[in-house]
């Protein structure tokens, strides 16, 4: 059975792309495609499509009012196909708040990607979203990390580093890992697979709602406790010893699994500098990136944790992890933060 993907955009031009980039794949079948939201809702209702892929700015009613109204009413897979600005990069983080799976850039002729590999990630982001886990979508705006997040005598003195790798759903996963992490935690460094035109916005829109600091990582800084350490989008994340401690480094080398930032660099890196002082956490995730760096950092001494099927929006990544005993201990989304923290009090 071909997976039925109704395609909405307001660019004509768009819309006859992405639908023969869709129509290109074996098991997919494009069964519409709506220049606007309210020929959108009717070919829902009459097509009964799998997936959505969702133009995030449209006149009339714009992506983000359809999206919240679809959720809320007639809940489905939605991948969201935003452009590569700020204000795209803030609605389309929004727009995963609200329930949309996942989201891609759209195709650009100086991205220096050919449109083979653009229909290639397309396809896997469809794919993905399809066997998705629907969540209900969780409002920011009453975070109260303050009250959520108290002190925790010893965190910040522990001499711990905690890394964390992510991909699909993982925009909404850190953000609930970190509501759950107090002001003086041990540094944190995070990889979630996202071009480098989102990363700023996803630093900045975690920093106005966690209680650590976060930003997106510059290179050659020093990793300090309550601080988050976000990867560009454009290079992988790794540590470097200083003259009094540990230091951010970037590398705008190949990509690993298919991405850069990759989670196994990352994770590499820690098991190989931090040992038994770094703890581990792998979330939600298509593909496998990041498993096998996980289980050198077990191997290496350090704690190491995945999240459980039942939390995962993709349960792929925790999964391969999971499979080669790279997950000392596999836990909800709820409960990973205060698991990570007492692994960092012992």
């Amino acid at each position: 059975m071909k997976t039925r993907v109704l395609v909405v955009d307001d660019s004509a031009l768009m819309r006859g792309l992405l639908s023969q980039l869709i129509g290109m794949a074996p098991d997919m079948e494009v069964v519409g495609a709506a220049p606007d939201a309210q020929t959108a809702r009717e070919m829902i209702k009459a097509l009964n499509p799998d997936v959505v892929t969702l133009d995030v700015q449209m006149p009339k009613m714009g992506g983000l009012e359809f999206l919240e109204r679809l959720m809320r009413l007639r809940p489905m897979p939605v991948v969201m196909v935003s452009s590569f600005t700020e204000s795209g990069s803030d609605t389309t983080l929004k727009a995963l708040e609200l329930g949309a799976i996942d989201f891609i850039g759209k195709p650009r002729a100086d991205s220096g990607r050919s449109m083979e590999n653009y229909g290639e990630d397309l396809v896997e982001k469809i794919r993905a979203a399809k066997g998705a886990r629907l969540r209900t979508s969780m409002s920011s705006s009453t975070a109260s990390p303050s009250l959520s997040t108290p002190t925790r005598p010893g965190l910040a003195a522990s001499g711990k580093l905690i890394f964390v790798g992510a991909s699909t759903g993982g925009t909404e996963a850190i953000k609930e890992f970190l509501l759950g992490i107090p002001a003086d935690c041990p540094p944190i460094l995070i990889v979630q697979h996202m071009p480098e035109s989102f990363t700023a916005s996803f630093a900045r829109r975690l920093d106005s709602l966690c209680a650590p600091r976060v930003i997106e990582a510059q290179g050659n800084e020093k990793i300090e406790p309550g601080t988050v350490y976000v990867a560009p989008g454009h290079s992988h994340l790794l540590i470097r010893r200083g003259n009094s401690g540990f230091l951010t480094e970037l590398a705008a080398t190949a990509p690993v699994n298919r991405h850069r930032p990759s989670v196994d660099m990352l994770f590499d890196s820690a098991a190989a500098l931090v040992g038994r002082k770094a703890v581990g956490v792998i979330l939600t995730g298509m593909g496998k990136d990041g498993a096998q760096g996980l289980l050198r950092l077990r191997q290496a001494g350090a704690r190491t944790f995945g999240q459980d099927e039942a939390s995962c929006v993709v349960y792929g990544m925790p999964r391969e992890a999971f499979l080669i005993g790279a997950v000392e201990e596999q836990c909800s989304l709820d409960d990973m933060a205060r698991r990570v923290l007492g692994a960092i009090c012992v």
